[in-house]
């Protein structure tokens, strides 16, 4: 019989088990808010770049126009984002929050906040900032651009 490896052996068991705990609990915070973390991150980044094309950020979010259009669509009829035309391409067209968009994103960011302080709490300052830059230098050399939104 062939021995394999045990799931707990895995790194990457123990970052998704860390992930999958943080992510979900931050899901539940937001959705009291009525948007998905999909939408907190596509207004986060809209917050600094508006207004701004879809495909301006879609680059800068790593997702695909057809997944930032359908984000758009969904924040439009949340009365969050905004449409608008370009004067100069018939074609173009630009996204903005809504006075209710931009003042919804400091209320996500302090929930953000929170979930990150509740759930890494438990940790020495020291452990904290050494499991960022571990995750940061992991995500640089590897390249990782995507936002996570799921």
């Amino acid at each position: 019989m062939t021995s394999a490896s045990e799931l707990t052996d895995h790194t990457g068991y123990w970052m998704r088990m860390v992930s999958n705990a943080v992510s979900q609990e931050f899901a539940r915070k937001v959705s009291g808010e009525d948007v998905t973390v999909a939408e907190w991150s596509f207004m986060r980044a809209l917050y600094d770049l508006e207004p701004t094309s879809p495909s301006v950020l879609a680059e800068r979010m790593g997702m695909t126009k057809g997944a930032i259009s359908k984000l758009a669509e969904r924040l439009t009829r949340k009365k969050l984002v905004v449409r608008e035309g370009s004067r100069d391409d018939r074609r173009g067209q630009s996204l903005s929050l809504t006075t209710k968009g931009r003042a919804k994103v400091p209320v996500l960011a302090s929930l953000a906040d929170q979930n990150d302080a509740e759930f890494f709490g438990v940790l020495t300052k020291e452990e904290h900032k050494a499991l960022d830059r571990t995750l940061r230098a992991l995500a640089e050399r590897r390249e990782l651009k995507a936002t996570p939104v799921d």
